[in-house]
């Protein structure tokens, strides 16, 4: 008898890793979503996302900082949802219970670290500046580039409002002196619709900034620039005259002197009369409603009380006598202080 043959079978082995290698991806992104609602304790860590940064890169830096377990997993869920180019740059800080569709969620939505700056009232635009790069950490260069690009033809003195602000990280120095801009410019058009008035309280405000840090006086020491205006008598305000002198050198000793108020500069009011031709200083809110509404009052002198505030005067008699006062307190604080 003859022996049958059994057939032969032929496996075609490239069909079924082609089959397989096409049925991959679908078993990752399947086992992708199978953890996408699923939470692990996340120790308290921040994490920066840079401008420009693509997926590949956000998804390990955020494994590395062990914010998600696996960034395969954080690419192909982005891909499969199409949120790749929703990711918004900043400073994101995870904590917590936290799934890998939490963690997405948040950087789509931009939730990112908010931090505060305080700008106190009086300081000059290139003060400010100073102060901004500092507490923000951002080069001085870039806010000096910002603002030459937010004011490129115009003067830089008196035109942002010192107030506390908000802001992420990385820095946007252009970003924070426009809400800075535009805090001052509500204010004003809550005063007046007049740019050329607009501009005259920012000067106004400006000196009475420099000259109190008293709440109750700035209305008194509007009412005293007023009233020298409207009689033609020069303003004689020492604020002015050192601020001339730092614009003209770039610095001040810290002493003013006879000399100095002798010192002609555009901004010195003890030799020219009317206001000076810029702020002296960035004006604070009240400073600026102040200069607007000057207190009902016939004052054109005023000097330091020996107690923080200041003595008003209307004529000159009275003046001196307030000047002698302010004399002797200061010659009975030498005394005690030997």
């Amino acid at each position: 008898m003859n022996k049958e043959e059994k057939p032969t079978v032929n496996r075609d082995w490239k069909g079924d890793w082609i089959k397989i290698a096409a049925l991959l991806p679908l078993l990752l992104i399947f086992t992708a979503l199978q953890q996408i609602h699923s939470e692990q304790e996340l120790k308290a860590v921040d994490v920066t996302i840079e401008s420009g940064a693509a997926s590949a890169h956000i998804a390990r830096d955020l494994e590395e900082a062990g914010v998600i377990d696996s960034a395969w997993k954080f690419r192909a869920l982005v891909r499969l949802t199409g949120k790749a180019g929703a990711l918004k740059v900043g400073q994101y800080h995870f904590e917590g219970k936290m799934s890998l569709w939490d963690v997405i969620r948040k950087i789509e939505r931009g939730e990112v670290m908010r931090f505060q700056v305080t700008v106190p009232e009086g300081l000059r635009t290139h003060d400010i500046l100073s102060l901004l790069a500092e507490k923000t950490q951002t080069p001085l260069s870039q806010w000096r580039l910002a603002i030459e690009a937010l004011l490129p033809d115009e003067e830089w003195e008196g035109r942002l409002l010192p107030e506390t602000y908000t802001y992420a990280k990385p820095v946007n120095p252009q970003a924070v002196l426009s809400q800075m801009m535009e805090a001052q410019r509500r204010v004003l058009a809550s005063i007046t619709t007049n740019a050329l008035e607009a501009e005259r309280l920012r000067i106004m405000a400006s000196i009475i900034e420099k000259e109190t840090g008293v709440d109750s006086e700035r209305p008194l020491v509007s009412a005293a620039i007023h009233n020298r205006i409207k009689i033609g008598m020069p303003l004689q305000m020492d604020p002015t005259v050192i601020y001339g002198i730092w614009r003209r050198d770039g610095s001040f000793s810290g002493n003013i002197r006879r000399k100095d108020l002798a010192a002609d500069t555009p901004w010195n009011s003890y030799t020219r009369r009317g206001l000076p031709p810029t702020p002296i200083s960035n004006p604070g809110e009240a400073s600026l409603r102040a200069a607007a509404n000057p207190a009902d009052v016939s004052y054109l002198y005023f000097v330091a009380d020996g107690t923080g505030g200041h003595a008003f005067a209307t004529t000159h008699e009275e003046h001196r006598a307030n000047v002698q006062r302010w004399i002797e307190i200061e010659r009975n604080r030498d005394r005690k202080s030997r």
